[in-house]
């Protein structure tokens, strides 16, 4: 007695179905990409306030940090404190060793005309956008842009330096 024998192939027509349906998808979404049609960009954004600072260790844990135009230390981290400021600048840290980089370049903290905030390391290329880690984190660098000094967009505009700007030191 032999078994009745049990094909397990897929259909033809649907095989082919199934091919004709993986090519028109690779031509719509290749046609898209040549001619842009289907497909929506945001426009650029552009630099409405940014600041350069400097960040250092200090001998008791805490972090010092410098405006980089001015010198002037406009706040210190106190150690067990702002740990996402921390984390952030470890990385870029971290980054800078693995490519010789010196440390005391500045960062760039800059607010962008859609709304984001990100940091920057000019001489690694790196930028992490804070925005991505909540509003409370983007919060903690934000701050740093109108401490003590004046971020360029109030050297511009001289009503947008407030009285925190005036600070001289603040502890975050």
């Amino acid at each position: 007695m032999s078994e009745p024998h049990v094909s397990n192939a897929i259909p033809r027509p649907l095989a082919l179905s199934l091919v004709a349906l993986i090519g028109l998808s690779l031509t719509a979404a290749l046609g898209s990409k040549i001619t842009g049609f289907g497909t929506s960009e945001m426009p650029p954004a552009t630099a409405v306030e940014s600041r350069d600072l400097q960040f250092s260790d200090r001998a008791e844990g805490g972090i010092a940090i410098r405006d980089a135009a001015s010198g002037e230390v406009i706040a210190i981290l106190e150690p067990g404190t702002n740990g996402f400021i921390r984390g952030v600048m470890r990385g870029f840290a971290r980054e800078r060793r693995s490519q010789g980089v010196d440390r005391q370049p500045p960062f760039t903290v800059t607010r962008w005309s859609d709304g984001r905030l990100s940091i920057s390391d000019p001489e690694t290329g790196r930028r992490v956008e804070l925005d991505a880690f909540g509003p409370d984190n983007a919060r903690a660098f934000a701050r740093l842009l109108t401490l003590g000094g004046e971020t360029q967009s109030s050297r511009a505009n001289p009503a947008a330096s407030g009285a925190a700007q005036r600070q001289t030191v603040g502890t975050l």
